[in-house]
């Protein structure tokens, strides 16, 4: 009797566990949201299951980027044996108990790495569908050196817009613009989806004018960029200019006239003088030979 007892509950067992591991493989995630330092590396973890002899285990992690979720890329495989990696994760990527368990160690991690992490384990001749398990993955990363840039009318009454742009961070980065010099004054800053902050001042003035710096900070660092604005007073520099430039052209003009006058007056004195000397010639010519014709006339 005792015996039969003993089969009894072996068999209860036996028929307990092939009803709930027998209809496939089975997959349990430890971790569900991981988070990392870019750089650092990183376990994914994906445990699984099985009845059957592990001659024929197939290991696939497949990767969605947040920005296409509908296109899954292939990270790492195990099938029959083999490894075969991914060209975009090949040399960062690999196995971490390989058979006995689908952990993969990501190294050098990277902003383009977070997303969804799917972990697809199949093992014929088991029947049912392959075990499925998922984790999504987050890269935490400093705020790269911002940008600065101001756009606009810097003159007096115009309107000037502060610029702030930063391509890199994560968490998402606060921004902060403020004015340094001759005072400091926080400002107002707008808020873009494109990690772009910007500041608009109107009706500027000369008190406008002064270094203004913008902040990024998130939980890893802050960075900062710089803008020096400088306000000018078109009203009151406008006339000055004018009345120089004719000032100038009327100088300009008046020695123009001299020169042509006194161009004019040499030639005028050259020709005269051309003419006298030409009248003079012929004068002395007569007085010169008269006198021989004379003296031959009377011989």
């Amino acid at each position: 009797m005792a015996c039969t007892g003993w089969w009894f509950i072996w068999s209860y067992c036996l028929a307990f566990i092939l009803l709930k591991y027998g209809e496939g493989v089975r997959v349990t995630v430890r971790e569900t949201n991981l988070e990392v330092v870019q750089g650092d590396s990183v376990t994914l973890p994906c445990s699984f299951f099985t009845m059957m002899p592990l001659f024929r285990l197939n290991i696939i992690w497949t990767f969605m980027s947040p920005s296409d979720p509908q296109s899954p890329t292939q990270v790492i495989v195990y099938d029959n044996g083999q490894v075969i990696e991914s060209p975009a994760f090949t040399g960062r990527v690999g196995f971490a108990g390989i058979p006995w368990s689908a952990d993969i160690i990501l190294n050098s991690t990277r902003v383009s790495d977070a997303g969804i992490y799917r972990c697809v384990v199949s093992n014929p001749p088991e029947t049912g569908d392959p075990g499925i398990g998922e984790l999504s993955l987050s890269v935490l990363a400093p705020p790269s050196l911002p940008v600065c840039l101001w756009d606009g009318d810097a003159g007096a009454g115009g309107t000037v817009s502060l610029s702030c742009m930063v391509s890199e961070g994560m968490p998402t980065p606060e921004m902060r613009w403020e004015k340094l010099e001759p005072e400091q004054v926080s400002l107002p800053v707008i808020m873009e989806e494109d990690h772009t902050g910007s500041v608009h001042i109107a009706n500027v003035s000369s008190q406008t004018s002064g270094l203004y710096r913008c902040s990024v900070t998130n939980v890893l660092g802050t960075q900062n960029c710089y803008v020096n604005l400088s306000v000018y007073t078109s009203s009151h520099s406008s006339p000055g200019i004018l009345q120089g430039v004719l000032l100038t052209l009327s100088m300009a003009l008046v020695l123009l006239a001299l020169l042509v006058l006194v161009l004019w007056l040499h030639r005028s004195g050259q020709e005269i003088k051309w003419r006298d000397g030409g009248e003079e010639d012929e004068c002395y010519n007569e007085i010169r030979y008269t006198p021989s014709l004379m003296k031959r006339s009377f011989v």
